[in-house]
């Protein structure tokens, strides 16, 4: 899932205040190895700022320059890149890169509540699925390039009041409906297509970041929150020990909750977590957070120590050890090398930013990633 919206929000936060129009970025077709796939976002203000690469920062510049022009026209424009072989040269960038990429720009602004960027960003906040549609091609005059689609019930301020009522309803109708549903719930782009009049609409998700529930906040978490943050993760951490559940140590946590381990499935909705690390130091604390996580359905269970403690737990747990053991990772993290509080961070996020993207977590090759 490419639509991450996190990285962008300072930029569309400061420029929303002051009333200013952005041009968004959307990658919507890549051929060959490229930085970006379909889905991934950018915005650029009219000052010429950005926020997000759509390629390793090669086409941002020339980007600049048409997004100023769609800012201030208002004008969509789809501009495309080809880098393979010798028309690459042609563009004078000498990339590479062996691919292709089509993106289109359009203009989020205050006559239209500077949608869909606040629909997504509103959904965001509220961790929920959502996809919005995007008009790429279009022969029919009255369902312009760049008009957007919300879900049913989301504000209706991005479909221009010039629209004909028809169009309108295309944009609310079923299959238009049925694409973004269906987009929100994979998680991966779509689109619709007609022939008469003939249009396409491509559905664009939006990539929730993981949750990551560390249980226990001593010392040692703290750079593993500053490293999930930094892949704008979001982490909770849980302790029973009033000087170590304390926010002031944790600023890049999105919530720090004193509470006893048998308290925790009351306090928090377990079911938002793509992860769980239990790392309290304390053996009948991590006992009871097994325990809990037992009964859960977090998919991947990080436990911090070495293999005999893990087999000291998980026979105190008793029959609740055969419901975790599949979802265990014990002792938690790859095997990176290092043995400071920062290596062993970056060992437990890699293992399991590797976990929540299907990857194995082998050596990468990264001519093989960049391949669609």
């Amino acid at each position: 899932m490419e639509s991450s919206l996190g990285p962008l929000l300072p930029l569309f936060d400061r420029e929303r205040a002051a009333g200013n129009a952005l041009a968004v970025g959307v990658l919507v077709h890549t051929a060959g190895s490229t930085y970006r796939k379909p889905g991934a976002l950018m915005l650029i203000a009219a000052s010429g700022e950005y926020s997000g690469l759509l390629s390793g920062g090669c086409l941002e510049g020339d980007l600049r320059q048409h997004a100023r022009s769609v800012i201030e026209t208002g004008e969509p424009r789809i501009v495309s890149y080809d880098m393979f072989g010798p028309d690459d040269l042609l563009w004078g960038l000498g990339l590479g890169c062996e691919g292709a990429m089509q993106i289109l720009l359009l203009r989020a602004g205050p006559d239209r509540d500077w949608q869909p960027l606040t629909h997504l960003a509103r959904a965001l906040d509220d961790h929920e699925r959502t996809a919005v549609g995007i008009v790429l091609e279009s022969v029919w005059p009255e369902l312009p390039i760049g008009a957007i689609a919300l879900p049913q019930g989301a504000s209706a301020t991005s479909i221009p009041s010039t629209l004909s009522a028809q169009a309108r309803m295309v944009l609310r109708g079923d299959a238009v409906q049925a694409a973004l549903a269906a987009a929100a719930r994979s998680g991966r782009v779509g689109w619709v297509e007609e022939r008469s009049p003939a249009w396409k609409l491509f559905a664009l998700p939006l990539a929730l970041p993981p949750k990551l529930l560390l249980l226990g906040a001593g010392p040692d978490a703290a750079p593993i929150v500053e490293f999930a943050a930094r892949v704008n993760w979001k982490v909770t951490l849980v302790d029973h020990r009033p000087a170590y559940a304390d926010v002031l140590h944790f600023p890049s946590a999105e919530r720090v909750v004193l509470a006893r381990p048998e308290e925790v499935a009351a306090a928090l909705d377990l079911t938002q977590f793509s992860a769980a690390v239990v790392m309290s130091h304390h053996l009948p604390s991590d006992l009871g957070y097994l325990r809990m996580l037992a009964q859960s359905t977090i998919a991947y269970v990080g436990l911090l120590g070495p293999a005999p403690r893990r087999e000291k737990l998980l026979a105190d747990l008793g029959e609740g050890a055969q419901q975790l053991r599949a979802r265990l990772h014990a002792p938690v993290g790859l095997a990176l090398g290092g043995r400071t509080p920062e290596s062993i961070a970056l060992a437990i996020v890699a293992e399991i930013h590797a976990f929540v993207h299907g990857a194995d977590g082998r050596p990468s090759d990264h001519g093989k990633a960049l391949q669609p």
